[in-house]
């Protein structure tokens, strides 16, 4: 049954064995066991044990020498030669350690159990970020000096590295601040991940660091191990990094002068010879013919006010403004446009009272002054700028880095929307048609006739036959047929004389466009079928039959009279296919296929069954008996197969 696995065997099993099966003698190759002869056979010869009580008689044979009772171990010895290799299988094990897996696999191939840390966290590195301050005593402009510097500790060795980025021209050495070694705090124990928390402070060889922020790194480790880490601190500048950047920016160009420094330039070129260069003049040839155009609007809140629209045009040759109204067609003011003149546009306007005494002037309107979705102050109006023109919009994302258009106004106008009026309800003289375009026109007309319509559907009525369901006794046995005339729409319904009812028969409702009380407009042929409750004249009728002219129109267009379509009224049956009355060939009453179809949640009408009836049915074969639909032929006209 395979191979035994000697592995799991004790020691001494395998000893034993490797003793007992020693190599044959006589034949080579083969082990001695159960091949060599027992000690206590001699010869062929056997002593027969059998007897008879009664000669001839085989039934009274009897075992002449009785051999003791067999036990329980050797009958189950006995039953193990059933199974071969029984000796290997079934041999007692004897008392000895077992092998262990250590025994087995080298000790230079074995997986510790637990993890060490050089092998658990291998180049995994916690990186903090803080500062150390520092005295500085030979300096004018400052007296201390913020050190940025970066924490490294190591975690395969518990070791820490600190290193100090280089800044060009700080006067100091930076670099590697402290070698990767073990540090030790005040009480002697080492430095580990638990000591270092962003705003901590921690003083490694004399020198108190702040901790300031750490990397994604760290951030996620702690938050793995359930440590929650408080968000980075802002890293403060000190005087000298300030002045530094300052400097390297000034030297750049990415900040312009002072005015002072700009005076002293131009004296100093002065003195050298060279006249000094006119401000406006410059101003001029830089920005001739740029013009900043925005578009704004004033409301007028005094009595009989609007909305005034502006056109504004900056002028930065000369930092001068115009202001122009802009007018719609047919707005009937005046026809000159302008508002304000070219000239300086300032903050706040005011006239002294006193001629002659001299007052401060307010500052002018500036360009970074004028900005989409604000207002301005314009001779005591306030003007809200909503949009500006592409050369605009380009000029302040070049020089201010402002997009302007991010602050745009809409401003349309919502169009006026006209409430139509409703004609007044029909007096009930007269057709509806006639009466309403009395309330359209001041010269009515007479509505217009479908031509096409009248010669295609002229002279034919569909007649449904309907009974009268108020619940009143005496009109249980009341007949009506409804006529519908396709070639105008119009609807009559006449009333059936029947014996003995109490009521005469004739024109119950005369020929005109009839409203559907549940819709609110006219009737329409898809509204007529059979199983269908109207409602004429305040009265429910219920529509129980159709001639065969209105059946025969109805099926002929089947894709606007749907429960006229066979095919159709066959696809809605589709869940009733595993029926077995479906499957019978000897076909379902109407009444009980209606019924199966209210069970399977299938809402299905009269008129359904009708085409059915005609198109898969089969007649009645008695007067008193009931015609029946074929299920096979149902789910044949449905396309099942």
């Amino acid at each position: 049954q395979g191979q035994p696995n000697f592995a799991a065997w004790p020691r001494g099993v395998c000893a034993s064995m490797t003793s007992k099966l020693s190599k044959s003698i006589s034949l080579p190759g083969l082990y001695k066991i159960g091949t060599d002869k027992p000690k206590s056979f001699s010869g062929n010869a056997r002593k027969t044990t059998l007897g008879f009580k009664t000669a001839g008689n085989l039934k009274s044979a009897v075992d002449l020498k009785r051999s003791p009772e067999a036990t329980e171990r050797s009958r189950h010895l006995a039953s193990l030669l059933k199974t071969g290799g029984w000796r290997t299988c079934y041999r007692e094990e004897e008392d000895g350690p077992m092998l262990q897996e250590e025994d087995i696999i080298p000790k230079n191939m074995r997986h510790p159990r637990v993890s060490p840390a050089w092998l658990k966290h291998e180049k995994q590195v916690l990186r903090w970020y803080g500062f150390f301050q520092e005295t500085v005593t030979e300096s004018a402009e400052e007296n201390s000096r913020y050190r940025h510097v970066y924490i490294m500790y190591f975690m395969e060795d518990g070791t820490l590295g600190i290193n100090e980025p280089k800044v060009e021209n700080s006067g100091m050495p930076q670099g590697n601040f402290l070698k990767r070694q073990k540090v030790q705090k005040e009480d002697g124990t080492y430095l580990g991940p638990d000591d270092f928390h962003i705003g901590s402070e921690v003083t490694i060889c004399g020198h108190t660091f702040h901790i300031c922020g750490c990397d994604r790194f760290t951030r996620w480790f702690y938050e793995e191990n359930g440590v929650v880490i408080e968000e980075d601190e802002e890293i403060p500048i000190d005087t000298w990094q300030t002045n530094y950047r300052i400097r390297k920016a000034r030297d750049r160009g990415g900040i312009p002068l002072t005015k002072g420094v700009m005076d002293d330039k131009a004296m100093f070129r002065a003195l050298g010879g060279i006249p000094p260069v006119d401000k406006k003049l410059a101003q001029f040839l830089l920005n001739d013919r740029k013009v900043l155009r925005f578009k704004g609007y004033w409301d007028d809140h005094t009595p009989y006010g609007t909305r005034f629209y502006f056109i504004l045009h900056y002028y930065l040759a000369d930092n001068t403004c115009e202001i122009n109204e802009a007018h719609c067609r047919n707005s009937g003011r005046a026809a000159w446009p302008i508002f304000m003149k070219r000239g300086p546009l300032r903050k706040s306007n005011f006239v002294n009272g006193i001629p002659a005494m001299l007052s401060s002037q307010a500052p002018l309107y500036l360009p970074e002054d004028l900005k989409v979705g604000d207002s301005i102050k314009v001779w005591g109006r306030k003007v809200v700028l909503y949009d500006c023109d592409d050369f605009t919009r380009k000029f302040y994302l070049d020089y201010l880095g402002l997009d302007q258009f991010e602050g745009r106004i809409d401003v349309s106008e919502k169009p006026l929307t006209h409430l139509k009026l409703t004609p007044p309800p029909h007096s009930g003289v007269g057709k509806e048609e006639d009466s309403l375009l009395n309330c359209t026109m001041i010269q009515p007309k007479p509505p217009k006739i479908d031509l096409e319509r009248m010669l295609v559907y002229g002279g034919d009525a569909l007649r449904f036959e309907c009974k009268m369901i108020n619940g009143e006794p005496e009109d249980e046995l009341r007949r009506l047929v409804i006529a519908f005339y396709p070639a105008d729409g119009e609807m009559a319904v006449f009333e059936v004389p029947v014996r003995n009812s109490g009521h005469m028969g004739g024109r119950f409702s005369e020929k005109r466009l009839l409203k559907n009380p549940d819709t609110g407009s006219y009737f329409k042929l898809h509204d007529l079928y059979v199983g269908k409750v109207i409602t004429i004249a305040a009265q429910p009728l219920q529509i129980v039959r159709a001639d065969e002219r209105c059946l025969q129109f109805l099926e002929a267009r089947p894709k606007e009279f749907p429960y006229a379509d066979p095919v159709e009224c066959s696809k809605r049956l589709l869940p009733l296919a595993d029926h077995p009355e479906m499957q019978s060939p000897d076909g379902v009453d109407p009444d009980r296929l209606k019924d199966m179809a209210l069970e399977a949640g299938i809402s299905i009408v009269d008129h359904e069954i009708i085409t059915l009836l005609r198109s898969v049915g089969v007649p009645a074969e008695t007067e008193s008996g009931q015609p029946k639909v074929i299920g096979p032929k149902v789910l044949e006209c449905a396309g099942v197969s």
